[in-house]
């Protein structure tokens, strides 16, 4: 059974810093991309980023010079490492990974990052 462990949330200062991971397990096939979402009270989940196997990425506009997607494909591991964290970016953050071949899509269990002074 395929599971996404997130961790790295927490309780950070305008300005500040988080680094997120995300760990898979269970699974013998490999990772075509790995990414994270978020859901803010009241809206919709959205795409923060993500990375392809290959190493090709994708940012949301509101993140872009601020957050940046990593990944260790042997240890079917992404991180999302965020700087000058800022009050919007309040919200529930949630790993999601595709896997190759079926494309077969997981969701991590999500973990709280709350930026407040």
């Amino acid at each position: 059974q395929v599971q996404l462990v997130e961790s790295g949330g927490g309780l950070v200062q305008p300005g500040g810093s988080l680094r997120l991971s995300c760990a898979a397990s269970g699974s013998i096939f490999s990772i075509y991309v790995m990414g994270w979402y978020r859901q803010a009270p009241g809206k919709q989940r959205e795409l923060v980023a993500d990375i392809t196997s290959g190493g090709m990425i994708n940012y949301a506009d509101s993140v872009k010079g601020r957050f940046t997607i990593s990944r260790d494909n042997a240890q079917n591991t992404a991180y999302l490492q965020m700087n000058s964290l800022k009050p919007e970016d309040t919200a529930v953050y949630y790993c999601r990974a595709i896997y190759s071949g079926s494309l077969t899509t997981y969701w991590g269990q999500g973990t709280q990052v709350t930026v407040s002074s």
